[in-house]
């Protein structure tokens, strides 16, 4: 399972924070530019999804149900119930974070390409992201506050009229200028592409710096860590075998099930560092320390079941007992006729 490059950067710009943090002013300067960052990757969001892919996604609503559903209810439930595991594996401080993290909605990018790789249901994977990242503008704050608590001490209305105007307000924008500015996104879609790595880059730079300037990473230890990847290890590995075989008994066909095992099981990094940001304010980069974490796993794991997935026979699953009966006609007209 190899490490994905952009975790190095990552990781690299975690260092360069310990080492040179934005202080003062430059601080003041580098918060803003994160801001205006994540607006243009939420607008690009926004312009990239068709708005008839979107409407159509819509007619499948029992799989954008179950997506929601397991990045919205199993995934919190999950991490209330790691509240035990603090103080034998966990640090509370540790222990917010991951319960933040069970709270951030799912990924648009890697959904789609993992997806893809695995021969699922790519336009479902399209909208089953894109739904997530809506609602969660809304949801995780508000989540946030009734299971957090004091901890994310920046939660208020302000916070989420903040929320709305960084992510859903560029999201519409993206939309309604999509009619003019979609074909030049589509043609160069790996140059923009570098806008969605580099304005995460900045907010890790500008939480990590903050987080140094408090001092808050004295709370850390390597062992504590350690624990921290174990926990995620098996979060992670419980809701990819929900995901998967929960569809199965909801009968879902094998290229929807794909769709929901990739959207389902995965945290957004782009959406959950603002928010993180906003929320927990000087605390941010302990809160969103688990989820980094989780972002590198659940690439390099998904990344193994999407290539192992995309070697399986595809007819060999049915999600609904008329499209097993459609088949069986299908193969009886078929030796009738031969």
């Amino acid at each position: 399972m190899p490490v994905d490059p952009y975790i190095l950067l990552l990781l690299g710009t975690v260092g360069l924070a310990a080492l040179v943090p934005a202080r003062g002013t430059t601080a003041d300067v580098a918060s803003g530019a994160s801001t205006a960052a994540i607006a243009f990757l939420f607008f690009l969001y926004g312009a990239r999804l068709s708005t008839r892919e979107a409407l159509d996604g819509l007619k499948h609503w029992r799989l954008h149900v179950t997506v929601l559903a397991c990045t919205f209810v199993i995934f919190p439930l999950l991490g209330l119930a790691a509240r035990g595991l603090v103080p034998v594996f966990l640090t509370h401080p540790l222990y917010q974070g991951l319960l933040f993290l069970t709270l951030v909605p799912s990924t648009i990018q890697s959904s789609i390409a993992f997806t893809s790789i695995a021969r699922g249901n790519v336009p479902a994977a399209i909208c089953a992201g894109s739904f997530s990242s809506l609602v969660g503008i809304v949801i995780t704050p508000l989540l946030a506050a009734a299971l957090l608590g004091s901890s994310a001490g920046g939660f208020s209305a302000d916070s989420l009229v903040q929320i709305v105007l960084q992510l859903l307000v560029p999201f519409l924008a993206g939309q309604l200028l999509r009619r003019w500015i979609g074909g030049f996104i589509t043609r160069h879609k790996k140059v923009l592409g570098l806008v969605d790595r580099g304005s995460i880059l900045l907010v890790v730079y500008t939480a990590f710096s903050e987080g140094m300037v408090q001092g808050i990473w004295h709370q850390v230890s390597p062992l504590r860590l350690a624990g921290l990847l174990v926990v995620e290890a098996v979060l992670l590995a419980i809701m990819l075998a929900l995901t998967w075989y929960g569809a199965k008994a909801l009968r879902f066909g094998r290229e929807d099930r794909i769709a929901i095992q990739f959207a389902g099981s995965k945290k957004s990094l782009a959406s959950g560092l603002p928010m993180a940001s906003v929320l927990f304010g000087a605390h941010a980069s302990l809160a969103v320390l688990p989820l980094m974490l989780f972002h590198q796993m659940q690439l390099m794991v998904c990344a193994v079941i999407a290539k192992r997935r995309s070697h399986d026979p595809v007819d060999r699953e049915f999600s609904a007992p008329e499209t097993a009966e459609a088949s069986r006609t299908a193969v009886g007209t078929a030796r009738r006729s031969g």
